[in-house]
């Protein structure tokens, strides 16, 4: 894997979690493609034009070369350090008739003692490489290191079948929580995580831990953005669905993009909203084709002119 090397010039955004093979059961047959949520968010920014680099766990092996091809075919660059398994991890998904996915997985998540040259403007976490020891220790410390210096944004990506008791996996995200300025979860992970919360008390109860924006996607309804003074709910944009894989992690690449492009407005009504709308576009483009394939920064734009 001759991908992995440190960019020449200091990234926008570093992502730091899990990368594996999706091996996609479906009606027509099986697929295999390069996937794990933060990997699918690197990759989206690598399309949407933003400097971005992975740091993340993956074997020498056919499957791992396929991943940072993958990658580097976006311009994310692969970060030293991130060819520590055995063997890349694989997740297999069953694509219902309509397109929703279930996923089962095998992964192992071990993350080398890790610190980051600089501090980006952008460190991107989330999913199991939050839950699963050893490597969300090195995950969280690296968080720790960012404070101050970056902007930190996390998706939990709740993956039940990896995660042990719901008290535990609580715990982890609500230590966490306040190491972010950014977290963004889909209606599913916040019915999860907090059974007896309206979407709107959850997005409440997650700034109240210290994050400074809570995004709460919810699919056709679009989604409810919330900070400690404002909370509006954006549409979803429409779109006819080829299947779900990759949406969520294509509209934390364009939310992401947003926070990047804001200018000195900070977290205003109007830049929430048009954050939203961006993210929005960026999923509803990804759900009408198959597997996580998130739109170029010229669809994405002409999208929105749309």
């Amino acid at each position: 894997m001759n991908h992995s090397h440190l960019a020449s010039e200091p990234l926008d955004v570093v992502v730091v979690g899990e990368a594996l093979i999706d091996i996609v059961n479906s009606p027509g047959g099986q697929t295999e493609y390069p996937g794990g949520s933060p990997a699918n968010v690197a990759y989206g920014l690598g399309r949407l034009d933003v400097k971005a680099g992975l740091l993340t766990a993956v074997g020498r092996d056919s499957r791992g070369e396929s991943i940072a091809a993958h990658l580097a075919s976006a311009g994310v660059v692969v970060l030293p350090g991130s060819q520590s398994l055995a063997k890349t991890a694989t997740a297999t998904a069953e694509i219902a008739a309509d397109g929703s996915a279930k996923y089962t997985f095998d992964i192992e998540w071990n993350l080398g003692p890790a610190a980051l040259p600089y501090a980006p403007k952008v460190l991107h976490t989330g999913s199991i490489a939050t839950f699963l020891e050893p490597g969300a220790a090195n995950v969280r410390t690296l968080l720790e290191q960012a404070q101050g210096g970056s902007i930190v944004t996390y998706d939990p990506n709740i993956r039940t079948d990896l995660l042990g008791s719901h008290s535990e996996a609580l715990r982890i995200f609500e230590e966490l929580v306040p190491l972010t300025s950014v977290v963004k979860l889909s209606d599913d992970d916040a019915f999860w995580l907090y059974p007896g919360k309206s979407l709107e008390e959850t997005a409440k109860h997650i700034l109240g831990l210290g994050a400074g924006l809570a995004v709460v996607t919810r699919g056709a309804q679009g989604s409810l953005m919330a900070t400690p003074h404002t909370q509006l709910t954006v549409p979803a944009v429409t779109s006819v669905v080829a299947d779900t894989i990759g949406a969520g992690d294509s509209y934390m690449s364009a939310l992401i993009l947003g926070l990047l492009l804001r200018g000195s407005q900070g977290l205003a009504p109007t830049v929430l909203e048009r954050i939203g709308q961006t993210a929005s576009m960026a999923a509803s483009i990804t759900v009408g084709r198959p597997g996580a394939n998130p739109p170029t920064h010229r669809e994405l734009l002409a999208g929105m002119a749309r």
